[in-house]
């Protein structure tokens, strides 16, 4: 099998550091001059990755309304719903398009679970990205058959997490 294949690379569970995985594959594909994209799924506000990422020519787009039902999230799900299928249809259009070498989709699998996006929209996300490209899912409870398809599944689990003791969370390490 060649190195040039395209992954479909998957990073879940309940633990912390699954955009930070992803995120870490894009700074690696930067040193080597990779064209990158990533779209965020219900994250639309100013994060340090953002600044950083931008900094080694890495496009972002945030889609989405926010946080669904925490946070003081008062919208409607159908507005929710609504923001995550035009952020998968611009994430769609990209992809298709093959221009990127690696394509972060951050939370996608979040916003399948959650109702947000039809998990038959992610499917074919997976099935029709170009050959050569790499493509990283990220979100929480993932699916069978999102697992069945992908090349690679890493599954994060918490072992210790500050927030049990009461510390929230703290810029620079989870945003």
């Amino acid at each position: 099998m060649s190195e040039e294949k395209g992954l479909v690379i998957i990073y879940t569970g309940e633990g912390k550091g699954k955009t930070t995985a992803a995120l870490g594959l894009a700074v690696r594909a930067a040193g080597y001059n990779k064209k990158i994209l990533v779209v965020q799924f219900g994250k639309n506000s100013f994060s340090g990755e953002l600044k950083s990422l931008k900094k080694l020519n890495i496009k972002i787009i945030q889609g989405g309304a926010g946080f669904v039902k925490i946070l003081g999230d008062k919208l409607p799900l159908k507005e929710h719903q609504k923001a995550a299928r035009e952020t998968f249809d611009t994430l769609y259009k990209e992809v298709t398009i093959g221009k990127w070498d690696l394509v972060v989709a951050d939370e996608i699998i979040g916003a399948a679970a959650a109702g947000l996006l039809a998990e038959s929209l992610v499917l074919k996300l997976m099935a029709d990205k170009p050959e050569n490209s790499d493509l990283v899912l990220t979100g929480h409870h993932v699916s069978k058959k999102l697992i069945e398809m992908a090349d690679l599944v890493t599954e994060m689990k918490v072992v210790k997490h500050p927030y049990q003791q009461g510390i929230l969370a703290k810029k620079g390490i989870d945003f």
